[in-house]
């Protein structure tokens, strides 16, 4: 039973956060982290948020079926998984708000 239920929300997981990054792709983030932003978004915000994803993603599939009887699984889903998802995966390091950091490629002269 608990096999099938970690394989259930490990398929579930990487399904959400390998569609989230192609959704966003295009949105870019004009933000400038700093280091001290960008290493506490490393090492305390992103698992956190990880764990997020994961609690919500099993609070989720144990409310589904009352979600379904009241007409609210997809704002259910949105809530309780999307969101800490987008927040953990689609998010430039140390950046508030979602979407890819629009970074600039500068070439170099091989003089």
């Amino acid at each position: 039973m608990s096999s099938s239920l970690t394989r259930t929300l490990t398929a579930a997981f990487l399904t959400v956060a390998l569609s989230l990054t192609a959704s966003v792709q295009a949105n870019t983030v004009e933000e400038k982290p700093t280091a001290l932003s960008m290493t506490g978004d490393a090492i305390f915000a992103r698992p956190a948020l990880l764990a997020m994803t994961a609690v919500g993603g099993a609070v989720y599939l144990a409310s589904l079926p009352f979600s379904l009887i009241g007409g609210n699984a997809g704002e259910a889903g949105d809530v309780l998984f999307l969101e800490p998802a987008k927040a953990t995966f689609v998010r430039c390091l140390g950046c508030t708000m979602a979407g890819r950091h629009d970074g600039t490629l500068v070439e170099q002269n091989s003089d």
